[in-house]
């Protein structure tokens, strides 16, 4: 008996698959490929799109726009106060990375998710002030500081490099074993 894919290793093939393709790839045959209906495929692409994935539908199908097509792209858990949003934002976005979204795991509502697009100091300095007019608080409050960021780069060692910065200034957190697919 074939095991299941779960939701993140569908995704992660749904991005491969449009990745490596030239043109659109119908949901029909994206769902023929992974063992799900297109109606689920498109709940994928949905969700794909709020982790940062430029996804584009057309009459044909699902593509990745070509000018992010060779991004990479990594999740990492995070855990800081808010005084420090400033520093791991900056530390990032200077390193060459760019923070395409913030997603918090509450246990009691669940994942939280959203869309940043932090890719510079300005983009940086603008959502701190946002935070500071007093608006809003960051969303990292609602689980004691630990946090998700989807952080897209050039390459791998760009990424390598970011995520070993934030683990010396000691930004990084250790997932826990129900975080894995996250």
């Amino acid at each position: 008996m074939e095991k299941e894919l779960t939701g993140a290793e569908r995704r992660k093939i749904l991005v491969s698959i449009m990745q490596q393709s030239q043109a659109p790839v119908s949901g029909s045959a994206l769902g023929k490929e992974t063992g799900v209906s297109r109606q689920v495929v498109v709940q994928d692409m949905a969700l794909l799109r709020t982790e940062g994935y430029p996804i584009m539908s057309t009459t044909k199908g699902y593509y990745l726009e070509r000018s992010s097509q060779n991004q990479c792209v990594r999740i990492l858990k995070v855990c800081h106060a808010d005084e420090q949003v400033e520093d791991e934002l900056n530390t990032i976005v200077d390193l060459g990375g760019t923070v395409l979204d913030v997603m918090v795991n509450h246990r009691a509502y669940g994942k939280m998710t959203a869309a940043l697009n932090v890719r510079s100091r300005r983009d940086v300095r603008a959502f701190v002030d946002s935070i500071r007019s007093g608006k809003s608080t960051p969303l990292l409050n609602v689980t004691s500081g630990y946090h998700f960021h989807t952080i897209g780069a050039d390459s791998e060692a760009i990424l390598d490099e970011i995520e070993a910065m934030l683990c010396q200034k000691g930004y990084l957190a250790e997932r826990l074993p129900y975080e894995k697919e996250l």
